[in-house]
Parts: C-alpha cells; structure tokens; sequence
C-alpha cells in the first residue's frame, strides 16, 4: 500500500506534537511489510511521516520536486532530508530545475499519481499560493485518489 503525504509547514509546536500523533495514529493501521510512504521530506509533515513509516517498518519513496528543492527547505532541516533521502528505497523527480510552485506542484502530482491514498494535513482552508496543500487535496480528489485530512480539533497556523 504505497501513501502520500501532504500538509502545512511552519506548524506551532503544540500543533505540531498532535499532528505527528495523528499521523502514527493513521500509519500504524497499515501492515508494515505493505507500507510504502510517499513524501518530498520537506521540513513539517512530510518528514515527520517519513521518519514515522520507517519506525515501524515500512518504506519509504521520495519525490523531488526540482534540482534545486533541498536548497530551497531550511538549513536546519538539511541533514534530516540527506537522511531520509539516502534511506528512500526510490527516488521520483520531476526533471524541473527552480524550486517553485509550479515544480511544487509537479512534484505532488507525481506523488499523488503513486499513492492509493493521501494523508493530508490540513486545516481545511484554501492554498496560500499555487501547490498548496489544499490544491494536492483537490488534485487527489480529482484523481480518484482517497484522502484522510488529519488536523488537530481547534488548531491553527498561525
């Protein structure tokens, strides 16, 4: 069962801690052997996903969304995405250079394309630019693609 990853960046920690609880909560309903997570490990949910679906056993495939994506997430989280990155058992890239929205966007389509389901971690808002998690919801859901929207009762982003 390969699963994408979608969500808000920039989480307050105490959103934070209860999204990564949620997220263990959704993945552990999976046969380990059978789970295949989906992510662009960017700093947020798509890593804190990642490192949940190789806890407990499964694997993991990474997206890239453009050549220059890693340069584009914050330093802090670069040794994190090297990590997740050298533990992907596949590697997926758009051919796309600059890191932007459209090779944002051409990324997690070719990550939605992957997955049979998408978890999304969303507030249920609309995007704040073109790629946003609420444009990879409604691709997925276009697509026929299951999504389950895990965001925390009465948090916010900001």
């Amino acid at each position: 069962m390969r699963v994408g990853i979608t969500g808000h960046r920039g989480l307050p920690e105490n959103v934070a801690v209860r999204v990564r609880e949620l997220l263990r909560s959704q993945l552990v309903t999976y046969a380990p052997d059978q789970l295949i997570g989906v992510s662009c490990i960017a700093d947020g949910p798509d890593a804190w996903f990642a490192d949940i679906v190789l806890d407990l056993g499964g694997r993991i495939e990474v997206v890239v969304p453009a050549v220059k994506y890693r340069d584009d997430l914050p330093e802090w989280h670069h040794p994190a995405y090297d990590e997740l990155l050298r533990r992907a058992t596949q590697m997926h890239d758009t051919g796309l250079e600059e890191s932007d929205s459209q090779a944002h966007m051409a990324g997690s389509e070719i990550l939605v394309g992957l997955s049979d389901a998408l978890l999304a971690v969303w507030d249920g808002k609309p995007a704040r630019g073109h790629g946003g998690t609420a444009d990879v919801v409604a691709y997925a859901q276009a697509n026929g693609v299951p999504v389950h929207v895990l965001w925390p009762d009465g948090a916010t982003r900001d």
